[in-house]
């Protein structure tokens, strides 16, 4: 099965958190209510150089893509 990207996620535990999804590597979710990140991968000193150029813009679009589909249920 091929996922996408990202995903929309909602959990009646916390009615007021937004998550996004990140399918593919580095895997990660973020609650968009308070910027917490959970990633979902293990990382060698090496990748947690690499990921820390990479985090921000990973986050940024989650973000866009949240926007992105909540204007998509206003049309």
């Amino acid at each position: 099965m091929e996922l996408p990207k990202f995903l929309l996620g909602d959990n009646t535990d916390y009615p007021t958190a937004i998550f996004v999804v990140h399918t593919e590597y580095p895997r990660f979710i973020i609650n968009l209510e308070n910027d917490e990140v959970e990633w979902l991968e293990e990382f060698s000193q090496e990748d947690e150089n690499e990921l820390e150029t990479e985090a921000a813009d990973l986050i940024e679009k989650a973000a866009a893509f949240y926007d992105r589909e909540v204007s998509r249920y206003e049309e």
